[in-house]
Protein backbone atom coordinates (compact mmCIF):
# COMPACT_ATOMS: atom_id res chain seq x y z
CA UNK A 1 0.00 0.00 0.00
CA UNK A 2 1.35 3.45 -0.64
CA UNK A 3 0.17 6.21 1.60
CA UNK A 4 0.54 9.50 0.28
CA UNK A 5 1.12 11.79 2.68
CA UNK A 6 1.19 15.05 1.47
CA UNK A 7 3.53 17.11 4.04
CA UNK A 8 3.00 20.58 4.06
CA UNK A 9 3.66 23.68 6.24
CA UNK A 10 0.27 26.44 6.45
CA UNK A 11 3.01 29.48 5.58
CA UNK A 12 5.29 28.99 2.49
CA UNK A 13 7.99 30.66 4.88
CA UNK A 14 7.65 28.54 7.83
CA UNK A 15 10.39 25.85 8.66
CA UNK A 16 9.30 23.45 10.18
CA UNK A 17 6.62 20.60 8.62
CA UNK A 18 3.00 19.42 10.08
CA UNK A 19 1.56 16.43 8.81
CA UNK A 20 -1.76 17.39 6.87
CA UNK A 21 -4.49 16.03 9.20
CA UNK A 22 -6.40 14.20 6.22
CA UNK A 23 -3.77 12.30 4.51
CA UNK A 24 -4.66 9.66 1.49
CA UNK A 25 -4.24 6.10 1.67
CA UNK A 26 -3.31 4.51 -1.94
CA UNK A 27 -2.97 0.88 -2.57
CA UNK A 28 -0.68 0.85 -5.73
CA UNK A 29 1.25 -2.06 -7.17
CA UNK A 30 4.65 -2.03 -8.32
CA UNK A 31 5.53 -2.62 -12.15
CA UNK A 32 8.59 -3.09 -14.86
CA UNK A 33 9.15 0.07 -16.65
CA UNK A 34 10.69 0.72 -19.96
CA UNK A 35 14.18 0.03 -18.39
CA UNK A 36 15.02 3.72 -18.89
CA UNK A 37 15.59 5.18 -15.51
CA UNK A 38 19.18 4.00 -15.52
CA UNK A 39 20.00 5.81 -18.08
CA UNK A 40 18.89 8.74 -16.96
CA UNK A 41 19.89 8.92 -13.39
CA UNK A 42 23.90 7.93 -14.44
CA UNK A 43 23.88 10.94 -16.08
CA UNK A 44 26.44 12.76 -14.25
CA UNK A 45 24.83 16.15 -14.35
CA UNK A 46 22.27 14.30 -12.85
CA UNK A 47 23.95 12.31 -10.29
CA UNK A 48 25.69 14.99 -9.09
CA UNK A 49 22.30 17.13 -8.05
CA UNK A 50 20.85 14.66 -6.68
CA UNK A 51 24.00 14.06 -4.53
CA UNK A 52 24.35 17.55 -3.42
CA UNK A 53 20.49 17.98 -3.18
CA UNK A 54 18.77 15.10 -1.82
CA UNK A 55 21.64 13.94 0.06
CA UNK A 56 22.21 10.64 -1.73
CA UNK A 57 23.50 9.10 -5.04
CA UNK A 58 20.78 7.13 -6.74
CA UNK A 59 20.84 3.69 -7.41
CA UNK A 60 20.57 3.27 -11.15
CA UNK A 61 17.33 3.03 -11.93
CA UNK A 62 13.70 3.89 -10.64
CA UNK A 63 10.76 1.92 -8.79
CA UNK A 64 7.46 2.48 -11.13
CA UNK A 65 4.12 2.37 -9.03
CA UNK A 66 0.76 2.72 -11.18
CA UNK A 67 -2.28 4.70 -10.02
CA UNK A 68 -5.40 3.24 -11.50
CA UNK A 69 -8.15 5.30 -10.01
CA UNK A 70 -8.81 8.60 -10.92
CA UNK A 71 -9.19 9.88 -7.29
CA UNK A 72 -5.64 8.54 -7.23
CA UNK A 73 -4.25 10.34 -10.44
CA UNK A 74 -6.17 13.67 -9.19
CA UNK A 75 -4.58 13.65 -6.07
CA UNK A 76 -1.08 12.97 -7.26
CA UNK A 77 -1.75 15.96 -10.06
CA UNK A 78 -2.11 18.01 -7.08
CA UNK A 79 1.50 17.18 -5.76
CA UNK A 80 2.94 19.38 -8.32
CA UNK A 81 1.45 22.61 -6.92
CA UNK A 82 3.36 21.77 -3.90
CA UNK A 83 7.08 22.90 -3.57
CA UNK A 84 10.03 20.50 -5.46
CA UNK A 85 13.56 19.91 -5.18
CA UNK A 86 14.45 21.15 -8.97
CA UNK A 87 17.54 19.11 -10.37
CA UNK A 88 18.04 21.39 -13.55
CA UNK A 89 18.59 20.16 -17.05
CA UNK A 90 21.68 20.01 -19.26
CA UNK A 91 22.19 19.89 -22.50
CA UNK A 92 25.43 17.57 -24.13
CA UNK A 93 26.35 17.47 -28.03
CA UNK A 94 23.72 15.28 -28.81
CA UNK A 95 20.85 16.57 -27.00
CA UNK A 96 19.35 18.22 -24.35
CA UNK A 97 17.81 16.69 -20.97
CA UNK A 98 15.42 18.11 -18.86
CA UNK A 99 14.51 19.68 -15.61
CA UNK A 100 13.61 17.27 -12.80
CA UNK A 101 11.28 17.69 -9.76
CA UNK A 102 12.00 15.79 -6.68
CA UNK A 103 9.98 15.28 -4.05
CA UNK A 104 11.50 13.53 -0.54
CA UNK A 105 9.84 10.42 0.59
CA UNK A 106 10.46 7.86 2.93
CA UNK A 107 9.70 4.24 1.39
CA UNK A 108 8.22 1.43 4.35
CA UNK A 109 8.97 3.45 6.67
CA UNK A 110 12.79 2.82 6.53
CA UNK A 111 14.12 3.72 3.25
CA UNK A 112 14.66 7.76 2.32
CA UNK A 113 14.26 8.79 -1.41
CA UNK A 114 12.48 10.82 -3.93
CA UNK A 115 9.18 10.89 -5.82
CA UNK A 116 10.91 12.32 -9.53
CA UNK A 117 8.69 14.10 -11.95
CA UNK A 118 10.70 14.64 -15.16
CA UNK A 119 9.70 17.56 -17.49
CA UNK A 120 9.95 15.13 -20.17
CA UNK A 121 8.34 11.89 -19.80
CA UNK A 122 7.43 8.44 -21.71
CA UNK A 123 4.76 8.19 -18.49
CA UNK A 124 1.50 9.92 -17.87
CA UNK A 125 0.92 11.53 -14.53
CA UNK A 126 -0.64 7.79 -13.50
CA UNK A 127 3.05 6.39 -13.04
CA UNK A 128 4.75 7.50 -9.55
CA UNK A 129 8.82 6.93 -10.09
CA UNK A 130 11.24 7.01 -6.97
CA UNK A 131 14.55 7.22 -6.81
CA UNK A 132 16.57 5.54 -3.69
CA UNK A 133 19.97 5.33 -2.56
CA UNK A 134 19.46 1.17 -3.23
CA UNK A 135 18.22 -1.21 -5.13
CA UNK A 136 14.46 -0.90 -3.71
CA UNK A 137 13.35 -4.24 -5.55
CA UNK A 138 15.98 -6.15 -3.69
CA UNK A 139 16.39 -4.27 -0.94
CA UNK A 140 12.46 -4.91 0.37
CA UNK A 141 11.75 -7.71 -1.97
CA UNK A 142 9.54 -6.48 -4.23
CA UNK A 143 8.01 -8.02 -7.24
CA UNK A 144 5.68 -7.09 -9.78
CA UNK A 145 2.18 -6.43 -8.33
CA UNK A 146 3.11 -6.09 -4.67
CA UNK A 147 2.07 -3.18 -2.95
CA UNK A 148 4.53 -0.58 -1.01
CA UNK A 149 4.30 2.61 1.63
CA UNK A 150 5.58 5.46 0.64
CA UNK A 151 5.44 8.76 2.14
CA UNK A 152 5.33 11.87 0.54
CA UNK A 153 7.01 14.54 2.01
CA UNK A 154 6.90 18.25 0.63
CA UNK A 155 9.80 21.06 0.56
CA UNK A 156 9.42 24.29 3.35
Amino acid sequence: MLNFYLISTLAPSASSLALIASASSFAIPVFTGLGEGAYYITKDHYRKQFLEKLGFDPYPGTLNLKLTSDYDIKRRTELEAYPAVEVEGFRNEDRTFGLVKCYPVMIENKIKGALISALRSHYDVSVLEIIAPVCLRKNLNLKDGHKVKVEVLTVP
